[in-house]
């Protein structure tokens, strides 16, 4: 049987400009194989943001310097941890860190993250799924949520669950807020 859902807003970072309008949340919960759902939610207008083109899912690395949604996971109790970057274009990045954004190199996801993605003028949902076998081990799970905003000006706002540092800086274990325990 599949988890609760819970519902989570995101909080803008106080160092960048901020569109009034703009919200973000996300929705979390895992499935009845494991595996993780979050369900982005980006309310306002839309037309204001640098959206990346729909195109073939594939893996690809940069994700986080343009509009995308971003999740950090680790087991309680160990410095290790991973990132997934999820874009409305369908392409996706997984990392795994050792320590605090120390990049295990050689490390690659086994299977890949799905996702989803639908706009409309003031709503765009991001769907992604990602399977167990990707999850770090552990019986309870810390999260880190967040999306990156590229408006068509240029600027970025950066938003999480908690911002631990007065820049913005999603690698921070005190941002990793959110705990899980798997069903």
């Amino acid at each position: 049987m599949p988890s609760t859902v819970t519902f989570h807003p995101l909080l803008c970072h106080v160092t960048a400009a901020t569109l009034p309008e703009l919200a973000m949340a996300v929705t979390v919960g895992f499935d009845a194989a494991g595996g993780l759902n979050l369900s982005y939610r980006w309310r306002g207008p839309l037309a204001a943001l640098l959206i990346p083109a729909p195109q073939a899912p594939t893996a690809m690395d940069g994700l986080w310097q343009h509009s995308c949604c971003e999740a950090f996971i680790t087991a309680v109790d160990t410095p290790e941890y991973q990132e997934f970057n999820f874009s409305p274009s369908g392409c996706w990045a997984a990392y795994r860190f050792s320590n605090y954004r120390q990049r295990d190199e050689d490390w690659r996801a086994g299977v890949a993250p799905a996702i989803s993605c639908s706009h409309e003028a003031y709503l765009l949902r991001l769907d992604a799924h990602i399977p167990a076998a990707l999850l770090p081990a552990g019986q309870q799970l810390l999260l880190g949520l967040t999306t990156v905003i590229e408006t068509r000006q240029g600027e970025k706002t950066y938003w999480a669950l908690h911002h631990a540092a007065p820049q913005p800086d999603f690698h921070l274990r005190d941002s990793f807020v959110l705990s899980l325990n798997r069903p």
